[in-house]
């Protein structure tokens, strides 16, 4: 899994084209419009995206969108913050934003910022008060004047309530587009492997069953002769497996597989019930 390739073309299409039923972090109906508005090109904005869609975060995305295709100037209140938030086209996306912020505009170590990140996180009256005091006099300091330090300031309380880290971005980012490349490169696979991990929820195989229909992979039916247990790549195609069949038990499609195997394909019904 290693050797995946971070710019698999295919992969980007289908995320792009918001084809992400199954693919985890990715799957839900408002990633889903945002991944079709953002038009992922790079790893660099599913982590973005990971991080942007939880609360208070979320409503920075269409920014981040019209940013990322040049609909919006990127703006930074500060020059000393461009090298921290360019890579996020000027929006607070991560924690360790914060954290970076508040060392180059305030002087602050990056334990104090980390503290600050907290303080904000609980949202204690008294610390909060604290924590701004320190993060201005840092600025006023730092020659740069009351206006844009309080404007800093704004800027890093909403988003610290409710920030995610890159790193944990990273990974979840990470996995999900592993998930989008197997799904992109290897379809039937996949989708044989997504079937078979929901084969005790009818109702969720039947809407996997579309999708896969919708996305051209085709589901052959059950078959006496070709389906084993779960369902089964065959060819380019998907065999129904006879265990997601109803009242069909793991027990009896393994005798049936096993008689198969040992005298050949049933040629009557009389010799299934036999």
């Amino acid at each position: 899994i290693s050797k995946i390739p971070l710019d698999d073309k295919k992969t980007f299409e289908l995320l792009q084209r918001g084809d992400t039923t199954s693919i985890f972090q990715f799957e839900s109906s408002g990633m889903r419009r945002y991944m079709k508005d953002i038009k992922p090109t790079q790893l660099d904005d599913l982590i973005a995206l990971v991080a942007l869609f939880r609360p208070g975060p979320m409503e920075l995305i269409p920014t981040f969108i019209n940013r990322k295709q040049g609909k919006e100037p990127i703006r930074y209140i500060h020059p000393l913050m461009e090298e921290t938030l360019k890579s996020t086209y000027g929006i607070i996306v991560y924690q360790e934003q914060v954290m970076d912020l508040a060392t180059q505009l305030a002087g602050l170590t990056r334990g104090e910022g980390y503290l600050l990140i907290k303080a904000v996180g609980k949202k204690i009256k008294s610390l909060l008060e604290e924590q701004k005091e320190k993060f201005i006099n840092g600025c006023l300091k730092n020659k740069i004047s009351q206006k844009i330090a309080d404007q800093a300031w704004e800027l890093i309380v909403p988003f610290a309530r409710y920030g995610f880290n890159r790193a944990h971005s990273a990974c979840y980012a990470m996995i999900g587009y592993h998930t989008a490349y197997l799904k992109a490169n290897y379809p039937e696979e996949f989708t044989a492997a997504v079937l078979n991990s929901e084969l005790s929820d009818v109702e969720r195989i039947s809407v996997l069953i579309q999708e896969a229909k919708t996305a051209g992979v085709e589901i052959l039916p059950p078959d006496i002769n070709k389906s084993f247990t779960n369902f089964t790549p065959d060819g380019p195609k998907i065999r129904f497996g006879l265990v997601a069949i109803k009242n069909v038990g793991s027990e009896i499609t393994k005798a049936i597989i096993e008689e198969r195997f040992r005298s050949g394909p049933f040629k009557t019904f009389e010799e299934v019930l036999t």
